[in-house]
């Protein structure tokens, strides 16, 4: 199935205002490799390799990381006489395709401006590329594929470390809970979706605030629920986790080294 990914936002939260540059937030680095790397390679990993790109503010950093990419960063290589061999690829068998959908287009408006790629399948994957989780993807797609459902979106629970204030007639307290406590789950960002979905979203309306909030009304939105490993990277404080996590070896999200591991000889 192809992918399509919403990389063309500011990312204001993943600014700490001290003068950063234009990169935008899925270029923002887990150890070597940008956050959108990461996702893209969890996609492939399930056999999901044709991504479009809904690219906006700073394309030309996706752009440019993509067109210089460096196998070598990441993968085993041979250098004999100055000639490299490798022994193994990220990329090779990705088809990418790279498309501008507007400087301030909401994400819904994105989504219209890429119609074209997705209109003829039978349904698509979608995604914020700005979140990680080790989710098994194939289980949700054949729940999806089995429904009469328009959307699916990943269901999680709150991470968030706020406090839910309880209180009385008389705005007397009577709990303190933490959000996490609390049996709600909140948009996880990643997306099974069937090309009609695009007909519920008018000229510059939103993904969810539209699309599937129409659905929601008519029971066309399917929740899967998953209380596994998901992490939002959505500002500089849950990237830095993401990268102490990446750096101590505890990388849940990346399937595919779990994969390698399983095909070595013991």
């Amino acid at each position: 199935m192809k992918v399509v990914l919403f990389c063309g936002g500011y990312g204001m939260r993943m600014r700490t205002g001290s003068g950063e540059s234009d990169v935008p937030k899925p270029m923002q680095l887990v150890g070597p490799r940008p956050l959108i790397w990461h996702v893209m390679r969890y996609y492939a990993h399930f056999g999901h390799t044709e991504f479009v790109l809904c690219l906006g503010y700073g394309d030309h950093h996706i752009k440019n990381y993509f067109l210089d990419y460096r196998e070598t960063e990441s993968n085993d290589f041979v250098l004999r006489d100055r000639e490299v061999t490798m022994t193994g690829s990220d990329i090779a068998d990705w088809t990418i395709h790279f498309v501008h959908t507007g400087i301030d287009s909401p994400i819904g408006e994105r989504l219209r401006r890429v119609r074209h790629l997705v209109e003829d399948e039978e349904m698509f994957l979608a995604n914020y590329a700005d979140g990680l989780t080790d989710l098994p993807l194939d289980v949700m797609v054949d729940r999806f594929r089995d429904s009469d459902a328009t959307a699916a979106l990943l269901a999680v629970p709150p991470v968030a470390p706020f406090h839910v204030v309880e209180t009385d007639e008389s705005d007397r307290v009577s709990s303190i809970r933490p959000v996490t406590d609390m049996a709600v789950h909140i948009n996880g960002g990643y997306f099974v979706l069937r090309p009609e979905v695009i007909d519920l979203i008018p000229p510059g309306g939103d993904l969810v605030g539209d699309a599937c909030a129409a659905l929601a009304t008519t029971g066309g939105l399917l929740a899967h629920r998953y209380d596994g490993f998901w992490k939002s990277a959505d500002t500089v404080k849950e990237r830095n986790e993401l990268e102490t996590s990446f750096r101590s070896g505890d990388r849940p999200w990346m399937l595919w080294e779990k994969s390698v591991a399983q095909e070595q000889p013991s």
